[in-house]
This record gives structure tokens, C-alpha cells and sequence, in this order.
């Protein structure tokens, strides 16, 4: 009996030991996928890249994508998700992306850092995490963080009751940080985090090749982010590009195999706008589209003109207005609306129907890379076509300028034509 209690001791002792040389299973951590030696890469995304549309970026040979799930505010507290998780969540995993996670902590205890494990855990669970899920800790150094009067041996502990809460909840914890604050233990105790967890290190250099380069952290590290202005298909906004040095021999299964409900982009993932309670109108006409964007994802829903009053609720600093017009919210090019719901009439720059009235002035000006140059001030009119285009170093005369609608009007090859004013410079 004695014999037979060793022999099975003895087997089950060997395949922990394998089991733990392959990196494939954690005790208690409920896994059913391997990790293997595969050499993965993938990126890391949040709001800022906008609506990525996943089937391109899948395949485009895009292995795994880390996705912002959520943040707690560095001086609230509060804890929320980043409105385009579920989204991404949901597209990357349709298109065959394994999915990571990561959340960006401002915890300042262990039982606030618990918080978040917990929160994290109960909003991917619906989801096949595969990918480990990361704690992102940034910003302690600013005055205004919450974080700021806490040790690097404060900041260890909390980030070591993440890992190991998420890791109690079944999922692979991982910690990741940049190079010059995990090097030599420098701002974090990483050789104490790196005894029990992957360390995903941040180092940019330009031109990386990461087929043929590795970062030059000296610490153990599994996961490299090496390039923070990645160029992905499907993602109109720099991304950020990593390496892994690990993959996994399938797709995990969800904690709650509950089907989610369908996740929609947030079409202000991308802008903040300030809330505002105010009457406007269109200085002449304007359009009143589904999302702020003038590209070809947008659709013209309306087109606002002079005298119609809409409520408008929100305004961005990147120029646009969310209002609000029979009953439907909008989105409108801030520079085409105005508070002053009764105008003076003015008159037109040429008989095209846009109103646009310019200040002389008298000055050369060049592109600041590229910029159309039109047949009228607007890139909605039918007739507004681009006749040319003025690139760096090419020269022409600024005859007018009108800085309300950020038009200019510009002779240029023997042409009076109009061009949008944030794209030019004075030419030397």
C-alpha cells in the first residue's frame, strides 16, 4: 500500500514538474488550453484606436490583442469600463484573435486592488480570455494621482493582490510596466512580482524588427510592447504592437458560457465631449450626421439650415457638436453652427449657395504636408471638387482668411481656390 501511495506521488510530482517546465498549467487556475514555445504577435488596444474593424486586422496576421477592459480614475477612484471593450471583446474573439485583457489600476491598498480583480473577472467572463490579464499601473509619479505618496513597496503589494486575486479567479495574471521603471527594481519590486507572474516590459526604439531584436531589459520577460505607433488594416489610429514569447495550443472557454449581449463601437470612443445646454442653428446650412466623423463611415442623416434651432448637448475639442434636432441626436462640425439664432444676412463669396465671407489679407503660405485645394470652401458642397493639391515647399498667396469656419482663399497656379487654414504654414 505504502508502495503504491509513493508510485502515485511520485506521477503526479512528474507531471507537475512538466507540466510547470511547459508553462501550461497553473494549480487551481482551471485552465483546459496549453501554453507552448510559439513566438506570437499581437497588439494592445483601448478607445483610442477608435472602431477597428477585426476582420482586417485579423487577417492581417494579428495572433492575440490585449484589450483595455476597464480603469480605475487617478484622482475619483471610480472604477469603469472602457467604452469600447465589449466591442472588442466581442469582434476580435468572431474573427479569431485570442484575447488578452489588461486594466489600468490607480489602486491604493491591496483590498482596492482585490476590487479590481474581482470587477475585471466578473466583466470577462463571458468572454474566451486565453491571453494572461494584465496589471497596468501608470502616472503615480504625477502630484495629482492618487497614488503619489505610496512606496514602491506599497505599489508592489497592491499590484501582487491583483495578480493573485485574478489568478483565484481563474484567469493568468501577468504585470506589465516600462523598461526604465522595472529595470535594476528601480520603481517597482519586479523581482518580486516576476517569482510568480509574466512581465510584459515596455520599451519603444524606432525600426524595430521584432523577429530579429529583443529588448534590451535585462529582467525576465515574456511579453515585449515594442512599438507604440503600429500601422494594423483595419485600424485607422496608431496602435500599439507586441511580441509574446509564448502562444497557447487552443482558445480558453468562458468562465459563463452565457451568451453576452451584442456589443455596438462607441462612435465617441474617441472624443470627450463637454456636456453644454444650448440653442443653435447652422450659420448657413450644415450636416447633421450618425457618427462625428466626415469620412466615409459617416452618414448624412440631415442637413441643418439657417433658422432650424437644434439642442446642442455636447461639444469636443476635435471640432465637433452633439445635438439634438426633432428628437434624434446628431453629430455636427462645431465650425458650422452658431448660437446667434438670428444672423445678419450676409453675402456670398460667389454664387454657389455657401456663404463664406473671407478677411483680405495678402500672404504666402505653403502645406504643412498636403493639403486639397477646392472649387469652394466646403468638402460637403457637390460642387466643391478638388482641383489640386499643394504639398510642403509649393508656394501660394493667401488672399483671405475666414477663421470662423477655418477656410482659407488662396490664388495658386493662376487659380482662385479655397482650402481648409489648419493645414498650412507661412512659406519662408
Amino acid at each position: 500500500m505504502k508502495q503504491k501511495l509513493l508510485h502515485i506521488l511520485t506521477l503526479s510530482l512528474c507531471a507537475l514538474l512538466l507540466c510547470t517546465a511547459l508553462g501550461g498549467c497553473k494549480l487551481g487556475s482551471g485552465r483546459t488550453t496549453k501554453e507552448t514555445e510559439q513566438t506570437t504577435y499581437g497588439i494592445d488596444v483601448a478607445r483610442y484606436q477608435g472602431t477597428i474593424r477585426w476582420e482586417e486586422a485579423a487577417a492581417s496576421g494579428v495572433d492575440f490583442a490585449m484589450v483595455r477592459v476597464g480603469l480605475r480614475g487617478m484622482t475619483t477612484g471610480e472604477i469603469s469600463p472602457d467604452p469600447n471593450a465589449r466591442y472588442n471583446l466581442q469582434e476580435a474573439s468572431k474573427y479569431g484573435v485570442k484575447l488578452g485583457v489588461y486594466f489600468f489600476s490607480t489602486a491604493v491598498s491591496p483590498e482596492e486592488a482585490v476590487e479590481e480583480a474581482n470587477w475585471v473577472a466578473d466583466y470577462i467572463a463571458q468572454y474566451p480570455i486565453t491571453y494572461p490579464v494584465a496589471y497596468d499601473c501608470e502616472g503615480f509619479s504625477d502630484p495629482d494621482s492618487r497614488q503619489y505618496s505610496l512606496s514602491k513597496t506599497d505599489r508592489t503589494d497592491i499590484a501582487l493582490a491583483f495578480l493573485k486575486q485574478i489568478e483565484e479567479r481563474g484567469y493568468e495574471g501577468m504585470f506589465y510596466g516600462p523598461k526604465n521603471e522595472l529595470q535594476d527594481d528601480t520603481r517597482w519590486e519586479t523581482s518580486r512580482i516576476e517569482q510568480d507572474y509574466k512581465i510584459w516590459v515596455a520599451q519603444f526604439s524606432p525600426g524595430v524588427d521584432p523577429a530579429a531584436q529583443t529588448s534590451s531589459y535585462t529582467g525576465d520577460h515574456r511579453m515585449w510592447q515594442y512599438s507604440m505607433e503600429g500601422s494594423v488594416p483595419g485600424i485607422s489610429q496608431p496602435v500599439d504592437l507586441n511580441v509574446a514569447y509564448f502562444g497557447y495550443d487552443g482558445v480558453e472557454k468562458p468562465k459563463d458560457e452565457t451568451p453576452p449581449e451584442e456589443a455596438f463601437p462607441d462612435v465617441e470612443a474617441m472624443m470627450d465631449f463637454t456636456q453644454v445646454n444650448e440653442q443653435v442653428t447652422a450659420k448657413v446650412e450644415t450636416n447633421l450626421r450618425d457618427i462625428p466623423s466626415q469620412d466615409t463611415d459617416s452618414t448624412v442623416l440631415y442637413t441643418l439650415k439657417n433658422g432650424q434651432v437644434a439642442a446642442r448637448i455636447g461639444v469636443s475639442s476635435s471640432g465637433w457638436s452633439k445635438v439634438i434636432f426633432n428628437g434624434n441626436t446628431y453629430y455636427a462640425v462645431s465650425s458650422y453652427l452658431t448660437t446667434d439664432l438670428n444672423p445678419p444676412a450676409v453675402e456670398p463669396e460667389a454664387d454657389d449657395g455657401i456663404q463664406t465671407v473671407f478677411t483680405p489679407v495678402n500672404e504666402k503660405v505653403t502645406a504643412k504636408e498636403v493639403v486639397n485645394l477646392r472649387k469652394l470652401p466646403s468638402v460637403e458642397h457637390a460642387d466643391a471638387t478638388v482641383v489640386t493639391q499643394l504639398k510642403n515647399g509649393d508656394i501660394a498667396v493667401r488672399t483671405g482668411i475666414n477663421e470662423d469656419v477655418g477656410w482659407s482663399r488662396v490664388e495658386y497656379d493662376g487659380q482662385v481656390l479655397y482650402c481648409v487654414s489648419s493645414y498650412l504654414m507661412p512659406a519662408e
